[in-house]
């Protein structure tokens, strides 16, 4: 039993009334007060009738009275600071020790199953760092929640239709002069993302043409031949015109082949793809079925359009007057589609701030026409991702590219190791390790920050082997196995049982930071923060270097002791390598 349900316990045979989980508070006590735990006494003052003072004394006479595993206690207003016997601290290491897959709950068929969608790229563009903040908030989330016991299907949806595809299409179709991946040697996400661009620098060379003739920009843009042939060429493809079609399949293929490159390279996958050219159609059926029910309402241009005034929002097309689709309209039939295979219990999406209001809108819409799992749909919001210099954008080619920024992470940890000789003794794996270091850092520097703030990123204030990074995190975790393999014991092999020792506060706080660990896989995936285990495995990592600077561990010579300790540091390691999963990083055995 935890200690807060212990507590929770003892204060129902004393008020003789159930206490809900809720109000149990506890905290670490503070280093100006004496105890280990501290019992928050304020939220127990409707129970008790009394005030705080007499509430933290009455509850600690009773706990002294009734719980052997408590010594004492002092009660600071409302505050009740509760010192532990040695025993409890060395029995909840022995119980974690009994544990190889400690703090992981494993997902049962009776479970809420969730759904999360992450990555969504355009197939006009390869991935950038945009989509890796996406991607690995999205795995991570993923972890999180199957680590609390639910079941969970990992998504993509892959726009792949749209006029932006028809961007790229265009411009190659004007300018490529057949390139392929293979005949210019670039990966075809790459090559396609370079015609997008085209695209839009030509599109600007013309407006400014047109605007020097004395139009206005909205008249340059509705006169503009390129926009107006990626409007046809859109149309086409809805009207499933076979040369259309050939040259989207062609292009699309170059570019999934260039993601899953990608995908592959940062550890992520999926359990199903979706493809907005298979989903829009659905989204359209139900749409003109809304509008025959009354639910919708067309202009006179044909355009289709739903009513929000009455929620407090604009008005919002869901058909163009061409009959082609929008964003809303692939969103509403994909989240159908979905509900149709899975059932799900809850949907996730992960997509950044800008889309706030979109996705309000669509549970307005799917609640419209009448889907009770629109009540069960959550945007992840997250913020976006800066560099020094500025935002991104895409339309000029001022993106940083996810297969550049991978490289130079593994880059600046290949210069940060060979500084400082990290890995002058493994010739041969190297590389291996340049790259479990290099993408930790990249994970670790995007995923310790609060997911709901904006991010300026870095990329060599990451590679650091000390302070708040992957690699200190990594290091520690490399430090401990290397005093494991060095110890020749196998003690660690068995679930041995560890009894009267006498621990010292640092040891005690280890300890204490590794029975937090079940409650801080639960208090992310509550709150969908990644971050909150990320921190968590720093305050572990720095605690334990901080204690084996100060203490001996195989030069120990008093045997119980000795074990003591490194059993203390095998599960330390433990638990950094079992959060680091959690964040989708790998940690190496040597380094």
């Amino acid at each position: 039993m935890n200690i807060k349900e212990l507590i929770r316990q003892n204060l129902k045979n004393l008020y003789a009334s159930a206490i809900p989980k809720s109000l149990i508070k506890i905290q670490k006590t503070k280093k100006e007060f004496k105890g280990d735990l501290t019992l928050i006494v304020f939220h127990l003052l409707k129970i008790s009738k009394k005030n705080p003072e007499q509430t933290s004394k009455e509850i600690g006479d009773f706990l002294l009275k009734n719980q052997s595993i408590i010594i004492k206690y002092n009660a600071i207003k409302g505050f009740l600071n509760l010192t532990f016997a040695q025993k409890y601290w060395i029995d909840i290491l022995n119980n974690i020790h009994k544990i190889d897959n400690y703090g992981i709950k494993n997902p049962l068929i009776s479970n809420p199953l969730i759904i999360v969608e992450y990555s969504s790229p355009n197939t006009n563009k390869p991935l950038h760092l945009g989509h890796v903040r996406n991607i690995l908030l999205g795995h991570s989330i993923s972890e999180i929640l199957k680590a609390t016991g639910n079941r969970v299907i990992k998504t993509n949806i892959v726009n792949d239709r749209g006029i932006h595809i028809c961007k790229s299409m265009l411009s190659w179709e004007k300018w490529g002069n057949g390139e392929t991946p293979n005949s210019s040697k670039k990966k075809g996400d790459h090559l396609v993302g370079n015609y997008y661009t085209k695209f839009n620098n030509e599109y600007k060379k013309e407006i400014l043409a047109t605007k020097t003739k004395g139009l206005t920009q909205k008249e340059a843009e509705e006169k503009s031949s390129l926009m107006l042939e990626a409007r046809e060429m859109l149309r086409k493809w809805e009207n499933k015109d076979p040369k259309t079609i050939h040259i989207w399949e062609t292009m699309n293929n170059w570019v999934y082949a260039g993601f899953e490159e990608t995908y592959k390279t940062l550890g992520i996958n999926f359990d199903k793809i979706y493809y907005e050219s298979q989903t829009y159609t659905e989204g359209r059926k139900h749409i003109l079925k809304g509008f025959e029910n009354g639910i919708f309402y067309k202009k006179n241009d044909g355009s289709i359009w739903a009513n929000l005034s009455h929620d407090g929002f604009d008005d919002k097309l869901l058909l163009r007057s061409d009959n082609t689709s929008v964003y809303i309209t692939q969103d509403i039939g994909t989240a159908k589609l979905r509900f149709d295979d899975y059932s799900f219990n809850k949907m996730i999406y992960v997509v950044g701030n800008e889309q706030n209001h979109h996705f309000h809108v669509l549970s307005l819409l799917l609640n419209k026409l009448g889907f009770d799992f629109s009540k069960n749909l959550v945007h992840f919001s997250y913020g976006m991702v800066e560099l020094p210099d500025g935002k991104m954008k895409s339309r000029e080619g001022t993106i940083v590219d996810a297969d550049d920024l991978i490289n130079e992470m593994i880059q600046n940890a290949k210069k940060k190791s060979d500084e400082l000789g990290k890995l002058k003794e493994y010739a041969n794996k190297k590389n291996e390790l340049y790259k479990i270091i290099g993408l930790g850092a990249l994970k670790y520097f995007i995923l310790k920050i609060d997911p709901h703030k904006n991010i300026v990123f870095n990329p060599k204030e990451s590679i650091d082997f000390n302070g708040n990074t992957g690699a200190f995190i990594q290091y520690t975790y490399v430090r401990i196995q290397s005093i494991l393999r060095k110890s020749n014991t196998e003690i660690l092999n068995t679930k041995c049982v560890l009894k009267n020792i006498q621990i010292d506060e640092k040891e005690k706080n280890i300890i204490q930071l590794l029975s937090n660990f079940p409650e801080i896989i639960q208090e992310a995936a509550d709150y969908l923060n990644p971050s909150i285990i990320a921190n968590y495995t720093y305050d572990l990592a720095k605690e334990y270097n901080q204690f084996y600077n100060n203490h001996t561990i195989l030069r120990e010579k008093i045997d119980m002791i000795r074990i003591f300790r490194l059993v203390l540091s095998y599960n330390t390691g433990k638990v950094i390598k079992a959060g680091f999963k959690l964040l989708g990083i790998d940690v190496p055995e040597k380094m």
